[in-house]
Order: C-alpha cells, then structure tokens, then sequence
C-alpha cells in the first residue's frame, strides 16, 4: 500500500512538473515571428566587394544598410519541433567615387536581397514563462545590384543573380507570455549575428 501511495504521489508530482514547464505555451502548433538584425551574410559580402573596388580605384562610402528583416513560420509538430520557413528582406546604398572623394561623388549603387530558406527549430528547454532553442535555415538569395551615375559619360548598370544562404542559430533566449514573446538571439547568415524579434504562437 505504502509503494502505491508513492507512486501516485511520483505520478502527481511529474504531471505538476510537466504542467509547469509547457503552461499552455508549448501546446500550441503554429508560430509566426518578426526579426531585426545586425551582420547578415550580404552585409559582409558587401564589406569584402567594397575592398575589392577600392583595390581597382572605385571607391564606395557613406554606406546604408536597411534590415535585414525577416518574417518566420514554424508548425510544431511536437513540443520540442518547429519546421517551417524564412523570408528575410535587406537593401543596402552607397555612394560611387570613381576619381576619389574631392570631386564629389558620381553616382550611387543599390543592392536589394530577397532571401526564402525552408528552416526548423529546437526548443531545448522549455518553461511557461522562458525558453532557450537551436534553428537551423537553409535556401537562397534572389539579390539585384544597380549602379546609377550621375554624368551621361558612364552607363548605368543592373544585374541580378540567386546564390545559396542560411542561418544557424546556435542560441536563442525567448521569455513572455503563453501567446506572446519576444526573443533575441546568437548566430550566423542571412537574418544576423545578433537578432532581435517578436513571435505569436496559437
């Protein structure tokens, strides 16, 4: 009688602990995220492509880059699995020097990057209120690159490519509610070393 008692006390006190770490949260099968980076892929290839035209005389500067910003959704098909996609967005301006900076610049480039990667996610630990998770994304760019100068004398010039990309998040820390969290998180590739984001599951 005494070993049954324990048992259902065992029994008891592991329902409470699972109850307690997924609290409604982890339950849920659809998610949908919004991200903020900082040090994509295509940022540091445009760092290396800017090294490699001042070698030839073209010299780039005052660079903008805008994102990259990325929208991700996962299906969890068990508490610990997402697997989903990403499309991510970033677009990046400089200034075209040809003849060095004393006289004035002369022209612009544009690059814009467009980039779907099937993904999937690990929650590794998983509490009502705080999570810790892995995610692993792998696809393409569809990137565009446009030079307008501002003299008739050199011609415009366009081009678009598609090459491979990813993102490996080797950690990620989300903390919030049930429904609603927000997230940062440690990597490499297209949506950031470091990213910042919101996610909704239901």
């Amino acid at each position: 009688m005494k070993r049954l008692i324990m048992m259902g006390v065992a029994a008891l006190m592991a329902t409470t602990a699972v109850m307690a770490q997924s609290d409604g949260y982890y339950d849920k099968k659809h998610e949908v995220g919004i991200t903020f980076g900082a040090g994509s892929n295509s940022q540091i290839i445009d760092a290396f492509e800017e090294f490699g035209g001042a070698i030839v005389g073209v010299k780039m500067d005052n660079e903008k880059f805008t994102g990259p910003f990325s929208v991700e959704y996962f299906y969890h098909p068990k508490s610990w699995l997402g697997v989903g996609g990403i499309l991510a967005y970033g677009q990046m301006k400089q200034d075209v020097f040809l003849n060095g900076k004393h006289n004035g610049k002369d022209g612009e480039t544009k690059n814009t990057y467009l980039t779907l990667m099937p993904a999937v996610k690990f929650d590794w630990l998983r509490k009502s209120h705080f999570g810790m998770y892995s995610k692993i994304g792998f696809g393409a760019t569809y990137r565009t690159e446009k030079i307008e100068y501002n003299s008739s004398s050199y011609k415009d010039w366009d081009d678009s490519e598609i090459h491979v990309n990813w993102q490996l998040t080797l950690l990620g820390i989300e903390g919030g509610g049930q429904a609603f969290r927000v997230f940062g998180e440690l990597g490499t590739g297209e949506q950031g070393i470091l990213l910042l984001g919101a996610r909704y599951k239901f």
